[in-house]
Formats: structure tokens, sequence, C-alpha cells
């Protein structure tokens, strides 16, 4: 797996791999972290700026408020395990 590239962003570190065909965008929040793949063939060349235009804010919000609902669902079973 190769980095490509990474975009800054200041709630999230984000990553674009190139595997197997395959760029996968990867999302990191702490210990938590969300992956999308896709297929270069899915694409229409643009490569790493093409799947960055598809990281727009709307995108980006919604990633970063599954990181909330990651974070309160592993507390949650957390909890349900202490004795």
């Amino acid at each position: 797996m190769r980095v490509i590239a990474e975009l800054p962003h200041p709630e999230c570190k984000i990553t674009l791999f190139n595997m197997n065909q395959k760029y996968i965008v990867k999302f990191e929040q702490g210990t938590f972290e969300q992956s999308y793949k896709l297929s270069e063939l899915d694409l229409t060349g643009g490569g790493a700026n093409e799947i960055f235009q598809m990281l727009d804010d709307t995108f980006i919000a919604t990633v970063v408020a599954r990181f909330k609902t990651m974070r309160s669902d592993f507390s949650a079973a957390y909890k349900r395990q202490e004795y």
C-alpha cells in the first residue's frame, strides 16, 4: 500500500492510499478510523484530485459525526463490561 497524499483537516487525519488498482481514503481520529475504497476504473482519470473533490465539507462533516457515534457506541459497550 502506497501513500499518495494527505489532506489537512483540523478534526481528523485524511490519507489517500493506492493499492491493487484501488484508492483507499482513510480518516483517523484518535483510536478510531474509517476507510472508503474506490476502484480506479470508477474514476474518470483525475486520480487524487478527483477523489479530493469528492471529499467536500458535507461529506467530511458526516465522517466527523460518525466518529462521535463510534466513540459513543464503543464507550457504551465498554461500560456494559465493567463489573
